[in-house]
């Protein structure tokens, strides 16, 4: 997750930013890559491209080179099937540059915009929800360039949390093994066990870990519309937590690992216990993509990953296409 952001590096090193994409393109807008002399961290994707932007950023850390904005045909000139073009940002990672990215590693569950001069002296800020800025930022566009009143051109870059939040109850083996996928992927997570011993001693860096005998005050806690993934070793702290789950609101997803003979016990301890019936219709179990029957942890590990990324991406595009969408607070 980040990788870009999260390795830190003692040797001079440029950050290759994609701000634009015409047509089609290896990656999005706002896509990181770091590159030093002997080492790169994250992708812009692309193959040639990348490997051309690699021997730039690498050209640049041989001199006092500043910021640059490059355009890439990626079929034209690079002999890339994609067939768009490509604009890639290269910043070198000087004073102010580095404080911006530590700010960015301090606070990784907040949003900001990150603005860097592409012409002139090297400058870069870090603006969080509501500062102002020159040039002013349109917080309703994602990565993009923009001119302030003497012409300099800026590239606006915006640096923001994860939306999908996790809370994964059970620290076995396929808890485990779910967790070494999330800890790559643009999400948050709060993993509860009531064993401490079960837990690995680094955890990855976008997972909180909650050692805890009382884990249904997680489901409590939990932001609204988060995602759960019940997996404990106990199946009646898995129903306590399956019923503390559904008869909350604002519930995002909700998985329940087990058997469809498990699905059916729950459902009718649910429907005893007065759960409305539409909640209970909406807990899933089995868990993981149909026609991945391995019962391996890694198998299911990658089987849910797969699942819940397909779960928040429709909800990301559900919440871009809401009328009262607002990536950042202004």
């Amino acid at each position: 997750m980040n990788v870009w952001l999260t390795t830190q590096v003692s040797q001079p090193a440029v950050l290759v930013t994609v701000v634009i994409v015409e047509g089609s393109g290896p990656r999005e807008p706002g896509a990181k890559m770091l590159v030093t002399a002997r080492g790169q961290h994250d992708t812009i994707g692309g193959g040639h491209l990348e490997m051309c932007a690699v021997a730039l950023a690498r050209e640049m850390l041989k001199g006092a080179a500043t910021a640059r904005l490059e355009r890439y045909a990626l079929g034209p000139t690079l002999g890339q099937c994609c067939g768009g073009v490509v604009h890639l940002a290269f910043e070198l990672v000087g004073p102010e540059l580095a404080a911006v990215l530590a700010g960015l590693r301090a606070r990784p569950r907040e949003d900001h915009w990150r603005l860097s001069a592409i012409d002139g002296p090297a400058t870069a800020l870090l603006l969080g929800p509501g500062e102002s800025s020159i040039p002013a930022v349109d917080r309703e566009r994602g990565t993009h360039v923009l001119r302030d009143a003497q012409g300099r051109r800026w590239l606006a870059d915006p640096c923001l949390a994860p939306r999908a939040h996790l809370v994964l109850f059970g620290a076995g083996h396929v808890g485990t093994a779910i967790m070494r996928l999330l800890g790559e992927l643009p999400c948050t997570v709060t993993w509860v066990d009531e064993r401490e011993d079960m837990f690995p001693a680094d955890p990855p860096v976008n997972v909180t870990v909650e050692a805890t005998d009382m884990p249904e005050a997680c489901v409590t806690a939990a932001p609204a519309d988060a995602s759960y993934l019940v997996m404990t070793h106990s199946h009646a702290l898995d129903q306590r937590l399956t019923e503390a789950i559904l008869t909350r609101e604002n519930v995002g997803w909700f998985g329940l690992i087990g058997s469809h003979t498990k699905r059916v016990q729950f459902e009718r301890r649910m429907a005893a216990r007065g759960v409305p019936q539409d909640r209970i219709d909406n807990m899933v179990c089995p868990i993981g993509l149909p026609g991945i029957s391995s019962k391996l942890p890694a198998a299911i590990a990658a089987s849910v990953c797969a699942q819940l990324l397909m779960v928040w991406e429709r909800q990301q595009t559900a919440a871009l296409n809401a009328p009262a969408r607002l990536a950042v607070a202004s």
